[in-house]
């Protein structure tokens, strides 16, 4: 018998283990805070992320998870272009500056216009010559009743000469005040040599002033993150989703300690070495230090514990989510790197215990998916509204896939689901379960004597319980309304 099996672990899920109560000094649960570390250079306001699922995370769920102060992962099953799309929706939805501002050239048609303000819902556009020089503004009130539609932008738009425009040193007060006195709503930001350098919109200083706790960068843009995958065009994607403003990478692979996972993450850090870089997912000690070699800023720890992953039961591999945390806990100590545990949370109290195991954040697929802000239409079956959810490696996500990339040439007997596809009911707004979990995760918070999640980790003491113990845990004896 190898040495290996003569003396086999025990390990543990959430399930297993409860968090003690101690005496605190936290008078009220609103006074915990639940500030932490994506990476060592990206703050969150709340520790929650959104997974990187096509059901789950796409341009609006990540809005959603920056202004409450978390962050969403878009995820990678779509092209290049369409993801680029995806993460630029999120980088322009808020922001003092907008770095890129929609622009068109002052030779084009006003029929073309007309045809790009319908298809893009954008209503007007910044009028600039191959040097990126200044010329004019057209918006959709300048072609919308020209009959002439041969005419170009630049005989329709409105002249810079008669624009409001400021200097890259602007600040955000100094524009508030343009704004109030010449009652516009758009203030191009031009150099000396009138090259546009970005754009200020009254909307964007309202929404930066509105929301605190998001989470944003330097230039007051949402910050989100972007998936890709370890083969094929995975450094082009990066290099794409990068230069579209994506504040985060993350390795999308069921395997990060394979071989061409790690391949892939050294690729990544060669050839964006100031790229944010998170990769998993793993579930030991030595996965994390593996990734660690190869240059991620995170690692995803989870292989198998989510609510739709049937990876353990089909491949018989994996590590109880609670115990994969505290082993690579102990892995990350003395370096820069953050923790995310990925999966396994079915009571808001499962959040608690992962960050207080030693994760950083959480990443969240079930509680998110069912909500608005979640991809897919609703399904209405006997009066009751669903949406699908279903893991990236189920059946039905594989042929997806594989029918896009031209690749399902063996026939469908050969796809091996790790994975399943159901209809979870429909949520509403993602905002009301952020809201409902936090308060989960302060309210423990408050119970642990911990003002902070570094406190929490700290200060943590675990039981271990039966299923008698679980079972007391739960509501019981009850018809619950």
């Amino acid at each position: 018998m190898p040495a290996s099996l003569k003396n086999i672990p025990l390990t543990l899920a959430y399930d297993d283990v409860l968090l003690v109560p101690q005496r605190s000094r936290i008078e009220h649960r609103a006074d915990a805070s639940t500030e932490t570390f994506l990476t060592s250079k990206i703050k969150l306001s709340l520790p929650f992320l959104s997974a990187n699922m096509d059901t789950v995370t796409e341009s609006a769920m990540a809005i959603a998870m920056a202004r409450a102060g978390g962050l969403g992962i878009i995820h990678r099953f779509m092209t290049i272009e369409d993801q680029v799309k995806e993460v630029d929706k999120v980088t322009r939805h808020d922001g003092f500056f907008i770095e890129e501002p929609y622009t068109i050239r002052p030779d084009k048609p006003v029929r073309q216009i007309i045809e790009q303000i319908s298809l893009s819902g954008i209503s007007s556009y910044l009028v600039v010559d191959e040097k990126k020089k200044l010329l004019g503004l057209v918006s959709r009130r300048d072609v919308i009743f020209e009959n002439k539609h041969n005419k170009t932008a630049e005989q329709v738009m409105t002249p810079v000469k008669d624009l409001v425009t400021a200097k890259p040193s602007i600040t955000k007060e100094k524009a508030k005040k343009i704004f109030a006195k010449h009652k516009v709503e758009k203030l191009p930001v031009i150099d000396g040599k009138g090259v546009l350098q970005s754009l200020i919109t009254a909307r964007s200083i309202e929404n930066y002033e509105q929301e605190p706790l998001a989470t944003k960068d330097s230039n007051g843009r949402l910050r989100c993150g972007a998936a890709v995958g370890v083969v094929g065009d995975f450094l082009e994607r990066a290099g794409a989703l990068l230069k579209a403003g994506a504040d985060v990478l993350v390795v999308d692979v069921a395997h990060g300690q394979n071989q061409v996972s790690l391949k892939a993450v050294k690729k990544l850090r060669k050839t964006y070495p100031k790229a944010q870089i998170i990769g998993g997912n793993v579930a030991t000690a030595q996965g994390v230090k593996d990734l660690i070699r190869a240059g991620v800023d995170a690692v995803k720890i989870g292989i198998g514990p989510g609510g739709i992953c049937s990876t353990r039961v089909v491949t018989g591999v994996g590590v109880p989510q609670f115990s994969a945390i505290m082993e690579c806990a102990e892995a990350v100590k003395g370096t820069k790197v953050k923790l995310i545990a990925d999966g396994g949370t079915n009571y808001p109290g499962d959040i608690a215990k992962a960050l207080a195991a030693g994760a950083h954040t959480v990443m969240l697929a079930g509680w998110f998916a069912g909500t608005n802000e979640s991809p897919g239409e609703i399904i209405v079956r006997n009066n009751r509204m669903f949406k699908v959810h279903r893991g990236s490696a189920s059946f039905s996500s594989q042929v997806d896939r594989a029918v896009r990339s031209g690749n399902l040439k063996e026939g469908l007997n050969t796809i091996v689901a790790e994975g399943v596809e159901s209809l979870i009911e429909y949520k509403g707004g993602v905002a009301d379960i952020v809201y409902q979990l936090l308060g989960s995760l302060r309210s423990a918070m408050s119970y642990c004597n911990a003002n902070s999640i570094s406190e929490l980790q700290k200060n943590a003491k675990f039981v271990r319980i039966t299923t008698a113990g679980f079972r007391e845990s739960k509501t019981h004896n009850v018809d619950e309304i």
